[in-house]
């Protein structure tokens, strides 16, 4: 690009000296010798040679080009039987035919091409994004990017098919055409859900093999975004919240259960703890049962005692045979109280104990039957 510039500059620079001089001389030989006489100095062997060398100077600048690395030359050529060089001009100086070829530079780095709604987010100003319809009839916003380079070996093929127009004219309506046709392949639901990743990877699948029979290397399609039309999108958000909703009772339901559950597990334990405890004393009992049974039948008199101990505390004597009966008859316990032993033997009874002193003495006596003495309480037999 500098050796360009340079010799550009050098070739006008000598032009215009040229002129300058050409000028100055022819001005003065008007002046001096008249107008005939000036036009014929300018065929002076001096003008003609320093006419050649600028010539010659301008041929150079003409021959001699430079192709930057990223970019590759196309040579249109006069001088050529089908008009153009078949092969592509690498980067480096490059020399052409003056005046009977020119070259023609394309680049060949990677290029990305966005269609977008954003009014300066993609090449063209405006809306660029691409409006298609789904499968079901629905409307579909959709932005997209293609990045993609010139094939090297191509790039003769573009300069005849497309020139410099390769972007406005093929890739941009391909990739909206191909587009469109796919998205109708879907319905909206799919394009929402995960169905959008296979429908970049078709998209991506379609434009490789397309641009590739052209001479573009495809490296990347992304599909940027998807909008969809307001009618839709609510009743989308609408459905998300009536989902968000169910999820959201569902889960308290669950802490129901889970609440519920943990109080049986609860009540359950504490159902368990308690006949284990039931059942440890129900055995207690029935190894003192068993105890007892034993110390009774290794002691029979044991009974008896048992027996006499329960009674009322307020009883202090009492003498009775070892052969009769504990039962003593409640209304002859007053006249026993009076001295009156002998009558209260004669008919069994039920003692109430509640109006006895807490002393109990037990004797026994070979003539008198039962010997009872009572000391009378305060209290009243409840």
């Amino acid at each position: 690009m500098l050796l360009d510039q340079t010799l550009d500059i050098l070739t006008k620079s000598v032009w215009i000296f040229f002129a300058v001089v050409i000028t100055i001389y022819f001005l003065r030989v008007l002046f001096e010798e008249g107008f005939s006489e000036a036009f014929a100095a300018l065929g002076d062997r001096r003008i003609l040679l320093s006419l050649i060398g600028v010539l010659a100077i301008t041929a150079i600048s003409l021959s001699l080009v430079f192709i930057e690395p990223q970019n590759v030359g196309v040579v249109v050529s006069v001088v050529q039987p089908e008009g153009i060089r078949e092969d592509p001009q690498r980067s480096g100086v490059r020399f052409i035919v003056p005046f009977a070829e020119q070259l023609y530079s394309y680049p060949i780095y990677w290029q990305t091409y966005t269609m977008s709604g954003k009014p300066l987010e993609g090449q063209n100003i405006g809306d660029d994004s691409i409006v298609a319809r789904t499968f079901d009839g629905q409307e579909v916003i959709i932005d997209c990017s293609v990045i993609f380079r010139l094939e090297t070996e191509q790039v003769v093929r573009i300069h005849i098919d497309w020139q410099d127009r390769y972007i406005e004219d093929f890739v941009r309506p391909y990739v909206r055409g191909i587009v469109r046709t796919e998205v109708s392949q879907f319905t909206i639901d799919e394009i929402n859900s995960f169905k959008r990743r296979d429908l970049e990877t078709r998209l991506d699948e379609l434009l490789r093999e397309e641009l590739a029979s052209k001479g573009f290397v495809l490296d990347k399609f992304l599909l940027r975004n998807i909008a969809f039309s307001n009618l839709y999108a609510q009743s989308v958000e609408e459905k998300q919240v009536a989902l968000q909703d169910i999820t959201q009772r569902e889960y308290q339901a669950e802490q129901i259960r889970q609440i519920a559950q943990g109080t049986a597990d609860e009540i359950e334990i504490a159902a368990q703890a308690e006949a284990n405890a039931i059942g440890l004393v129900s055995a207690a009992e029935a190894l003192a049962l068993q105890r007892i049974a034993e110390a009774v039948a290794d002691n029979p008199d044991l009974l008896t005692y048992e027996y006499i101990n329960k009674l009322s505390p307020n009883l202090r004597v009492m003498l009775v045979p070892s052969d009769n009966p504990y039962i003593l008859n409640l209304p002859n316990v007053d006249e026993a109280m009076n001295g009156d032993i002998g009558s209260t033997i004669s008919t069994p009874s039920v003692v109430d104990t509640s109006v006895l002193s807490p002393t109990i003495t037990i004797a026994p006596t070979p003539e008198i039957t039962t010997t009872i003495e009572i000391s009378p309480t305060g209290g009243d037999a409840p």
